[in-house]
C-alpha cells in the first residue's frame, strides 16, 4: 500500500518539477530511531504530529525541526484553539485523510488531503533557516525524502495547503 502512495507522490513530485534526495532505512518509528540512517545528509530532518482539536474537531498536521520542543498548550493558544484542546488523533482519521498510519506521518502526506481539511502549522525554521534540504518521509517510514525549502512551498501550495508559520523554541 505505502509503495503505491509513495510511487503516486514522486510521480507528482516529478511533474512539478521538484528534485528530492531519498534515504531508503529500516522502518523507523521515533526520531530516535531515524537519526542513526540520517547522518549523512544536508539539512533539516522534521519531526511531524497529527493532531486534532478536541472542541471545533479540526484536524492539523505540525512539521518541527526533530530537534524543537512542541508544546501543545502553547501552540493551542498560538493557533487559536484554546489552551489543552489539542491532541494526537486517532490513527483511523490520519488513514483516512493523510493515507499513512502510525510513524508516517509527513507534509508530504498533504497531497492525499483531497478536501483540504486538515490544516498546517510548519516550522518558520525549516523554510527560513537556510536550509539546504528539509527531510520528510516520502508516504512511508522506510525512507526519508529530502527537497528544497522552496519547493516544499511550492508543492504545499500546489496541494492547497497554505502554511501557518509558527516559531519553535
Amino acid at each position: 500500500m505505502s509503495e503505491e502512495l509513495r510511487a503516486q507522490l514522486e510521480k507528482h513530485l516529478q511533474t512539478l518539477h521538484i528534485q528530492t534526495s531519498c534515504v531508503e532505512h529500516p522502518p523507523v518509528f521515533t526520531v530516535e530511531e531515524m537519526m542513526p540512517h540520517l547522518q549523512s545528509v544536508n539539512g533539516a530532518v522534521t519531526k511531524n504530529l497529527f493532531l486534532k482539536d478536541k472542541k471545533k474537531k479540526g484536524l492539523w498536521l505540525v512539521s518541527a525541526r526533530h530537534d524543537r520542543q512542541v508544546n501543545l498548550n502553547d501552540l493551542a493558544k498560538k493557533l487559536g484553539v484554546g489552551s489543552g484542546n489539542l491532541r494526537f488523533a486517532e490513527e483511523a482519521a490520519m488513514l483516512e485523510k493523510l493515507k499513512v498510519g502510525q510513524g508516517c506521518a509527513t507534509a508530504l502526506a498533504l497531497l492525499f488531503d483531497q478536501d483540504r481539511s486538515v490544516k498546517f502549522v510548519l516550522d518558520r525554521d525549516l523554510v527560513e533557516g537556510g536550509h539546504e534540504m528539509v527531510y520528510f518521509h516520502p508516504m512511508t517510514n522506510a525512507a526519508t525524502m529530502g527537497l528544497r525549502p522552496d519547493d516544499l512551498l511550492r508543492f504545499l501550495k500546489e496541494t492547497g495547503h497554505e502554511p501557518i508559520l509558527e516559531c519553535f523554541e
